[in-house]
């Protein structure tokens, strides 16, 4: 690889290691009201990102058409406040495992539907490496009883995930890592309160304790701020397929980090998974990446620097 893929590899790897922290901090949040810690993360983040979105980010913003405004609300409800409500109401009637095995399977989906809607053919390598990071995503976290419903919602978790990397394709272009971040936050924020006034009533938002903010803050601040603009900033620079390969880490992150607050703990088959996310991986990103819509951004040199 070279200088720009090895930089996108890494800001891709450090993203999904931050999100798979993040599920051990929900395991702290499990008495918050959902739409209310939502709207909370998200907003916090779209705060903190605005000092940082760029010169001329108003006229970017103002630019796009209608149709790119409702992928944006797509990206927003799918991949971030309906993924994460999808994997809780999935955990009501399933082990934790369920949902996060399906999710593990993001790279594969994202490794064929990418290509195919920009009218190319999935890239062999990268799908065989996408096989092997869902081989060792699903060893490292298991399997568990679930039901019906259980499998249904993992699956809905499922689109989400992959709808984070593939809703975002075309207005990673236009807007650049940094702006695309703060304005999805933002719009994640007013949809979670939407969602929250409908679904809780006058319940849905309150003072989180000493924990909770503890918890929040590292959501809004480290996963979210700075997880998705590596998330994004890698993608633009070893594209959508081989960035999700990355994904992979989030359950490894996860069972790293578990041990940490007693909720879980590291042995052999989580060894063996972290291997085999690590081989799917290394395969994959062995090929350059195809030209996508999202290269040769306008405003790719600012992002870099």
């Amino acid at each position: 690889m070279n200088a720009t893929t090895t930089r996108g590899a890494l800001l891709a790897a450090l993203a999904c290691v931050l999100v798979g922290g993040a599920f051990t901090a929900n395991s702290l949040l499990g008495d918050y009201p959902y739409a209310g810690g939502q709207f909370l993360r998200y907003g916090l983040a779209c705060l903190l990102l605005l000092p940082i979105v760029g010169p001329g980010a108003g006229a970017r913003v103002r630019a796009l058409t209608s149709r790119q405004w409702v992928r944006l609300a797509l990206l927003a409800a799918l991949g971030m406040v309906g993924f994460n409500l999808a994997v809780i109401a999935a955990e009501r009637t399933a082990e934790p495992a369920v949902p996060g095995v399906f999710v593990g399977c993001a790279p594969v989906v994202v490794a064929v539907l990418v290509p195919l809607l920009e009218g190319r053919r999935p890239q062999r390598v990268v799908l065989s490496g996408a096989l092997l990071v869902v081989a060792g995503a699903c060893t490292v976290q298991g399997w568990g009883r679930t039901d019906g419903t259980g499998i249904a919602f993992s699956v809905c978790a499922l689109a989400g995930e992959a709808g984070f990397a593939v809703l975002a394709v075309p207005v990673l272009r236009p807007l650049g890592p940094r702006l695309l971040s703060a304005t999805v936050c933002g719009v994640a924020a007013v949809e979670s309160a939407v969602a929250g006034a409908v679904l809780d009533g006058g319940g849905w938002l309150r003072r989180p304790d000493a924990t909770e903010t503890a918890a929040l803050l590292w959501q809004a601040a480290i996963v979210t701020v700075v997880g998705f603009v590596c998330w994004y900033m890698g993608m633009q620079r070893i594209g959508a397929e081989r960035a999700t390969l990355f994904s992979g880490l989030i359950p490894v992150a996860a069972a790293c980090t578990a041990p940490l607050v007693g909720t879980g703990s590291y042995g052999v088959p989580q060894a063996v998974g972290s291997a085999l996310v690590g081989a799917g991986v290394a395969l994959g990103c062995r090929t350059r990446p195809s030209p996508s819509r999202y290269e040769g951004s306008p405003v790719s040199a600012r992002e870099r620097t």
